[in-house]
């Protein structure tokens, strides 16, 4: 089970919220892994163009940021997106979906969690996903601790799906978990009332220092929850926003000891 010693030997991707520069890492038989969210414009302009170029940049893995039952991989079906990206050397291990309570445009949005989800696991399992990952839940998706008890209902179910296709469920927290209801995080609300095997935690470094938490501390209470983060740093401005790995203020030294060498 992952520890905070096992962390970083059990866990296969450093999914990046920047364009974070791969040789700042020291990995050896891993994959350094660019969150296609950074690079959105360029994706939904020319996709093709946009893998090619991060290959040549020297990122081996990427995860998804936009599918949707009629979107697509950013307008591919899911044999063309696999076919660019084995073109381009590239393996896509994790992708992130929507929970789908919000509308688009008044109407349902399909390939989400709770709308035709399963049409959104076969086109993952054909791209060759090991994860799927619940990227956020929007403010009218939140609600109390009752409604994220809801949620956490979704995930187990969305999660039991998964796992006939062979792929692990996750979810991505941001800050807003971490803000207290009744004495309670909601964000422990979703651990306490999914399945530890079902449901799995991407942690976003970033957004849970944010918060004032510690991934350490929640790595140690809830051990084999978190196979995947997101590495990004945070500003030495007021609004504390992203910036690259290396410019900001966490302590990775820390979080990733020994993946962090000298430049």
């Amino acid at each position: 089970m992952t520890s905070r010693r096992t962390f970083i030997k059990t866990s296969a991707i450093l999914s990046s919220g920047l364009l974070t520069a791969p040789h700042l890492f020291a990995y050896d038989k891993k994959y350094i892994g660019l969150q296609l969210y950074t690079v959105r414009d360029a994706m939904q302009a020319n996709p093709v163009a946009a893998l090619a170029k991060i290959a040549q940049i020297g990122y081996n893995s990427v995860e998804g940021a936009t599918y949707t039952g009629t979107q697509n991989f950013y307008g591919l079906n899911a044999k063309d997106f696999a076919r660019q990206l084995q073109q381009n050397g590239l393996i896509m291990p994790s992708s992130h979906y929507r929970l789908g309570e919000e509308k688009t445009n008044g109407a349902d949005t399909q390939g989400t969690i709770l709308h035709n989800w399963n049409k959104a696991v076969d086109d993952a399992a054909e791209v060759g996903l090991k994860y799927m990952a619940c990227a956020y839940l929007s403010d009218q998706e939140r609600g109390g601790l009752d409604h994220f008890k809801k949620v956490a209902d979704d995930f187990n179910r969305a999660a039991e799906i998964c796992k006939k296709a062979g792929i692990q469920f996750t979810y991505h927290n941001h800050d807003f978990e971490f803000v207290q209801q009744n004495g309670k995080y909601p964000y422990q609300v979703l651990l306490d009332n999914t399945d530890k095997d079902l449901v799995k935690m991407e942690m976003d470094i970033y957004w849970t220092v944010k918060a004032g938490q510690d991934p350490l501390v929640l790595i140690d209470q809830h051990p084999g929850r978190f196979p995947l983060w997101h590495v990004k740093d945070m500003a030495k401005t007021p609004d504390k926003t992203f910036t690259e790995v290396g410019n900001g203020t966490i302590d990775f030294k820390r979080y990733l000891p020994g993946q962090i060498k000298p430049v």
